[in-house]
């Protein structure tokens, strides 16, 4: 069985991969399991973000979720084998990589939530670059409940929200509602659910337009800089201006404003 043929319970692919207009779609579909990160559901994850890495076409990522359970999180039944088997710390490593295989993806990566969100599920919300929810959605590290700190979630979820709102949900494991998730940081938006999709679509369609070069460059430094010192981050970010305004695109960009026209990207 090939690597596209991986099925859940109901023989459906275990993620669903789309692309259209420079939109690639990427959705969890393994509803029986919660969507449970299992090392399967992992595995399929990141040779879709290496193929999308690799690809010109994409220019912006969707991650959701069929069912009402976005993701819950690692599979515990996982969990507890590997501890047996003494393979726990490759799991961990899996998942770390796929973490931070969005974080560093070239391309923007948008979140659509639309039901409850835990443990390294709201690891993975933190990790995309933009979250959007319905307003019904709900989110917790809840692992702290069943007796494991949720320590590798926390690196995504104390680089989006305060440490002390963070602090609170990972020791208290509960949930907390979107209008909440959206006030200390980890969402960008809470919407009522009949317009959740038109305003990710549109969203999504406007990061699209963009050039894939721009894109890049831009999201890479966005990270990097963040835990610079002020000057550090400054003179790096002057150097990232001087590549992005070289660049066939840039000076597309710059010319096709001068002549009051749309650009023509060519991600170079």
């Amino acid at each position: 069985m090939s690597s596209r043929e991986i099925t859940n319970k109901d023989n459906e692919d275990i993620i669903r991969f789309n692309v259209a207009d420079h939109i690639a779609t990427i959705t969890l579909n393994d509803p029986t399991s919660r969507n449970s990160l299992s090392r399967k559901m992992m595995g399929r994850m990141q040779e879709l973000l290496d193929e999308i890495a690799a690809s010109t076409d994409i220019h912006v990522v969707i991650i959701e979720a069929t069912g009402p359970v976005f993701s819950s999180g690692h599979n515990l039944k996982e969990v507890i084998s590997a501890h047996e088997d003494e393979t726990v710390g490759d799991l961990l490593k899996q998942c770390c990589t796929m973490m931070q295989g969005v974080v560093t993806l070239p391309q923007p990566v948008i979140a659509r939530i639309d039901g409850a969100v835990t443990a390294a599920g709201t690891q993975l919300v933190a990790s995309c670059d933009l979250a959007y929810a319905s307003a019904n959605s709900k989110f917790a590290t809840s692992g702290v409940n069943f007796g494991l700190f949720c320590s590798t979630p926390m690196v995504a979820l104390s680089r989006n929200v305060a440490p002390k709102q963070a602090m609170e949900m990972l020791v208290s494991g509960d949930f907390i509602d979107a209008g909440r998730a959206m006030e200390i940081g980890l969402i960008n938006a809470a919407l009522p659910e009949g317009e959740l999709d038109d305003h990710l679509q549109a969203m999504a369609k406007n990061i699209a337009s963009k050039s894939p070069l721009v894109l890049k460059l831009g999201k890479s430094a966005f990270y990097k800089q963040l835990n610079m010192p002020l000057e550090e981050a400054y003179k790096f970010t002057s150097g990232v201006m001087q590549e992005n305004i070289a660049s066939e695109d840039g000076q597309e960009g710059m010319t096709a404003f001068k002549e009051k026209r749309a650009p023509v990207w060519r991600g170079k």
